[in-house]
Formats: C-alpha cells, sequence, structure tokens
C-alpha cells in the first residue's frame, strides 16, 4: 500500500519541509488527547512552523496548513501494528527530514512527547496478571514507554499529570530535567456564561427532563478504563426513589455492548442512555447535576476540570490524575484507593441527594478566580518552539 498525503496552504513545490511531525495512532475529534493534539499543532503553527502529521486513521476535519500522511500499514493485533507504523515513520522521516518529532503517542526516537497516558508498567504490573507480562503485546509496550521515559532516552516530556510523575520515576529512573509540567487547558467555552440557568434550563427540556429529575452524566471515550461499569453498577445501588427521578446519559465514543448489555442485567436501561460522541459536550455540562468518572487509571481525565468551571460537582476516584481539583474546589468528592464498590455507591447517593445548584455555580467561579486552567496548549507550543530552535543552535534542550 503507498501512503496518502493531503497538504494544504503548502507550497506547490513541496520544497520547503515542515519543521514539526506530529505522530498520532489515530485521530477522532471526541478524545482529550486528540483535542490536545489539534490545539497544540495549531498553536505551533502561529508560532511560524510548519506541521506535518503521521496517523493510521483521521475522522472529522483537518485544519488548514496540516500536511496530512496516512500510514499505510495494517496488522491483526495492536502492538504490531503501532510497530509497523513506527518503522514505517522512521523510514519516511529518513526520506522527508523534520527538524522536531512530537509524540503524542508512544513510539522510539521521538524529541517531544506529550504525555498523555498513563504510565503502562504501572497498569502491567498492579491490574495485569503475571501471564500478561509474558506476551508479546506487554514485551511491546513496555519497550515503547521506556524507549520514551528510560534513563537512556533524550526525550523531552510535556506533562500534564503531577500522579502520574511518581510512576515513571519508580520504574525508568527518569530525570526530571526533561519533565516539563504544563497547566491544564480547558476551553473558555466551558466556563460559566451569566445566563447559565437559562442555557441549562433548555437543554434540560431538550433532552426530555423533568423540573423533578436529576441528569447523572458520564463523559469519556473508553468506557472500561474510565469506569462506566463502576458508575452503572453505582447507580443500580441507589435508593429506588432517588434512581426513579435519576437520568442516566453517557456520552463517549466506544463500542458499548457489554455495557448495554450490563444496565439489562442490572436493571436499569429504561434509565441509561448512550448517545455516542458528542460535540455539544458544554451544554450537557451545564445541563447535569453530577458527572461520574469512577476511573481504574485516568492519566488526567479533563472532563472532570470541564464538569468543574461549568459549575458541576464531579465524582471520581484517586487515581484520576486530576481528581485533586475536586478536592480544591470542593467540588464533589474523590474515592480513595484501594477502590470499593460500596464507598463509590454510597457517595453517588448522597451527592444525588444533596444538590444544590447555586452552591456548586458560588463553588466554581471562586475556584476558577484562583487557577490557570487555560493555557497547557499555548505553553507546551511554545516548549516545542524554543526545542526547535535550540536544537537548531546546536544547544541542550534543558539549557
Amino acid at each position: 500500500m503507498e501512503s496518502t498525503r493531503e497538504s494544504r496552504d503548502l507550497e506547490s513545490n513541496g520544497s520547503a519541509s515542515p519543521k514539526l511531525a506530529f505522530c498520532i495512532f489515530k485521530y477522532f475529534p471526541y478524545g482529550g488527547i486528540q483535542r490536545d493534539f489539534i490545539k497544540i499543532a495549531l498553536q505551533s503553527i502561529e508560532l511560524g512552523n510548519r506541521v506535518r502529521v503521521y496517523t493510521l486513521s483521521w475522522v472529522g476535519d483537518m485544519p488548514n496548513d496540516f500536511e496530512l500522511v496516512l500510514v499505510p500499514v495494517s496488522a491483526m493485533t495492536r502492538h504490531t501494528l503501532y510497530r509497523r507504523y513506527s518503522e514505517w515513520v522512521r523510514n519516511d522521516l529518513a526520506k522527508n527530514p523534520v527538524d522536531t518529532v512530537v509524540g503524542i503517542n508512544k513510539i522510539p526516537e521521538l524529541d517531544i512527547y506529550y504525555a498523555g497516558d498513563s504510565c503502562f508498567e504501572e497498569i502491567a504490573q498492579n491490574q495485569r496478571s503475571k501471564l500478561y507480562r509474558l506476551l508479546p503485546r506487554y514485551r511491546h509496550f513496555s519497550k515503547y514507554e521506556e524507549a520514551v521515559f528510560g534513563r537512556e532516552s533524550k526525550t523531552e516530556i510535556l506533562m500534564i499529570s503531577n500522579y502520574q510523575r511518581k510512576f515513571f520515576e519508580k520504574y525508568y529512573k527518569t530525570s526530571s530535567s526533561r519533565m516539563h509540567f504544563l497547566p491544564p487547558g480547558i476551553s473558555e467555552d466551558r466556563f460559566l456564561p451569566e445566563n447559565i440557568e437559562a442555557l441549562r434550563q433548555d437543554f434540560r427540556k431538550e433532552l426530555g427532563l423533568l423540573p423533578k429529575d436529576k441528569l447523572l452524566l458520564f463523559v469519556g471515550s473508553g468506557f472500561k478504563k474510565k469506569g462506566l461499569g463502576r458508575a452503572l453498577k453505582a447507580f443500580s445501588a441507589l435508593n429506588k426513589n432517588i434512581r426513579r427521578e435519576t437520568k442516566f446519559l453517557v456520552v463517549g465514543q466506544d463500542n458499548r455492548t457489554y455495557f448495554q448489555l450490563l444496565t439489562f442485567c442490572l436493571l436499569i436501561s429504561k434509565q441509561v442512555s448512550f448517545l455516542g460522541g458528542k460535540d455539544n459536550v458544554r451544554d450537557f455540562l451545564f445541563a447535569a447535576d453530577l458527572l461520574i468518572l469512577p476511573a481504574l487509571d485516568e492519566n488526567t481525565g479533563t472532563v472532570i476540570l470541564e464538569a468543574i468551571v461549568s459549575g458541576t460537582p464531579v465524582l471520581t476516584t484517586e487515581n484520576s490524575g486530576y481528581s485533586n481539583y475536586v478536592v480544591e474546589s470542593g467540588m464533589g468528592n474523590v474515592v480513595s484507593l484501594p477502590f470499593e464498590q460500596n464507598a463509590l455507591n454510597r457517595s453517588l447517593e448522597i451527592l444525588l441527594k444533596d444538590i444544590d445548584k447555586e452552591d456548586w455555580v458560588k463553588k466554581s467561579k471562586d475556584f476558577l478566580n484562583q487557577l490557570d486552567v487555560t493555557s497547557l496548549h499555548k505553553k507546551a507550543a511554545k516548549i516545542i518552539n524554543r526545542f526547535v530552535v535550540k536544537k537548531e543552535m546546536g544547544l541542550n534542550a534543558e539549557n
């Protein structure tokens, strides 16, 4: 197979190579990491860089000024697919070089890695069996993670989760000098508008909710990892009167078959709706009474912070990277580790019993006045640009 290249607004003779190559396995418009990638790439263009993107698939609109390269490899297993992707990209870069290679996923020979994923080794050691650690899949992902975080690596790392830092230091002794910590990057359209109550009520009517109804919301692509099973079990354990008045909406792009079957087994199928990926997540956050994200493992959980700045409380778990913001803002509750389903069940019932939207809105506004939650993408692009300049000058990126 031959690769597909699509370029927009690049010089027609192709003589000027883009300065930056972004490597991302798949792009679709509903993932948090995917949204971060797009914003960082666009900020990099604003700083005067050209951008090339290597990906296996692209779903959705492509911004102007991108050179998109669809990598023509396939495989029966995910780890083999990603290995072939990495090898193909390396060979293409040898023929069509750029100044700096930025990875959104972990592959060898990156100049910069945007650490949007959790530590694989921590998950493998604590959430998988010994048998799993004998499989080719484990060896692949462990090797590729070490290529980025290992002591011999020169890759600069853009960190977005302080919670994950300890795991990379534990398994790889990653030098702190290679880790550059970024603030959150929440879109300002998530912030509370002056007419929040009108917007909230209008959208609740669109959803067919009665004034007395409660809206429980789950947002995320990757249902198992983000704890949808846990959330459904907690919902089924609610007091019958509370459950009867509560609608549970699931917004996100993933295979829903198992979870739909689970709703039937738990006798809650009539109250749970799977809506797929949505462009108007903001409207759902404004309308919701509570966001639930009891993740098994989550690097950040951007939607946690999006909910907080939208005036919606959050119920999450301690191993969600942004769970600290729930505590700092007083916007909800964090279930501590080791996880216990009964603890989640109790917290959900308490939070749904005690809904005071005015109080949550006040806490949200107070929190916003204390924290920078918008500059991740600009700061990431500036760090990347600084690396490009120093590389051109032959300087170490740490200088």
